[in-house]
């Protein structure tokens, strides 16, 4: 049994320790650092434009973030807000010292979710394109959940792309289609293809039925077409096969990829999807691709790329989701494995 002497000799001890390791820098004036969720509040004021928002971020009343501001306001002495009839906006003082504070709470931040990651191997947090979580995803999760019982999987849809700084997302699986700029991630991420499907048109038998007939890419611009957010990627296959169109073209806009499809599916028009997203439907009839069997139509492929931090792609749960999503795809769709599968 140790003794209290005992206790206190290794408690010494371990200070000694401390002493001789960490670095002879000395500590900062206590007045050199406000409280944390002053600092806290104000960068998300000056991120967000506004304590209402800023409050509903961080969780807390408005009355509670704008005492942090005038908290960090005494503190400097410096007046960081500026209310106008327009809004909060930022001083000039406030715009340079969020600019040197916020790099600051990034790397805290950073670092801070790093230390999460490194000990975390019971979490995978994914993000992806709606249509893929919907359509093909959501259905397959249940396999890989067997085959590594204990882990506990957050899939969220999303178009846009992840923070990788945050620490809610481990994956992202983001659709390019070839007749867009080739993908770039940054140095601190890497990807991997993990399919290659064909971008087609399709419709309901009921729609095609009583629509005028599609031989040639051109003849689509007769037809009511289905929308997301606009009509860019329409627009981008279209030139793909040569038809350039001016103005804007027919068809309702419904924002994301699975309401086109559904849109499709009810006879309300073509949408423009993809061979992996629309592989159940046209195969129990309730779509058709348009492009089968028809030469004028030249195949435009999406890649299907895996997203992950360099530092963290060899991580026991990303590599294991990793070759699972690879490997599943593959034997479901043996045609649409990229090239070094």
């Amino acid at each position: 049994m140790r003794t209290v002497s005992s206790i206190s000799a290794a408690a010494s001890m371990n200070d000694e320790e401390l002493r001789v390791r960490a670095p002879t820098t000395q500590l900062l004036s206590r007045r050199a650092l406000p409280p944390f969720e002053t600092l806290r509040a104000f960068d998300a004021i000056a991120r967000l434009g506004g304590v209402r928002k800023a409050a509903q971020y961080l969780c807390r009343d408005h009355a509670v973030v704008s005492r942090h501001l005038r908290a960090i306001e005494d503190w400097t002495g410096t007046k960081l807000i500026q209310r106008t009839a327009a809004g909060s906006v930022l001083t000039e003082d406030g715009i340079r010292y969020h600019r040197d504070i916020a790099s600051a709470l990034d790397i805290i931040a950073r670092a801070t979710v790093d230390l999460i990651k490194r000990g975390d191997h019971r979490c995978l947090h994914i993000r992806c394109m709606p249509g893929f979580a919907l359509h093909w995803l959501s259905g397959h999760l249940g396999d890989f959940e067997k085959a590594n019982p204990g882990l506990d999987v957050e899939l969220q849809p999303a178009n846009r792309s992840p923070e990788f700084l945050s620490a809610d997302t481990d994956i992202e699986i983001r659709f390019v289609g070839s007749y867009r700029a080739p993908l770039q991630v940054p140095p601190h991420l890497k990807s991997v293809e993990v399919a290659r499907a064909p971008i087609i048109p399709v419709a309901s038998r009921a729609y095609l039925s009583s629509a005028p007939p599609v031989r040639h890419p051109r003849d689509l611009l007769k037809h009511q077409l289905l929308h997301e957010q606009d009509t860019d990627g329409w627009l981008r296959w279209l030139a793909a096969h040569g038809v350039t169109e001016e103005g804007e073209l027919p068809g309702p806009r419904l924002w994301q990829g699975h309401l086109t499809l559904e849109g499709a599916r009810f006879g309300r028009g073509i949408a423009l999807t993809n061979s992996l997203i629309a592989a159940d439907d046209i195969a129990a009839g309730r779509l058709v691709d348009i492009t089968h069997q028809r030469p004028a139509f030249v195949t435009q492929l999406g890649i299907y790329h895996f997203i992950a931090r360099a530092d963290r792609w060899q991580s026991r749960v990303i590599e294991k989701f990793r070759h699972w999503l690879s490997a599943t795809i593959a034997k479901e769709h043996p045609e649409l494995a990229p090239p070094s599968s």
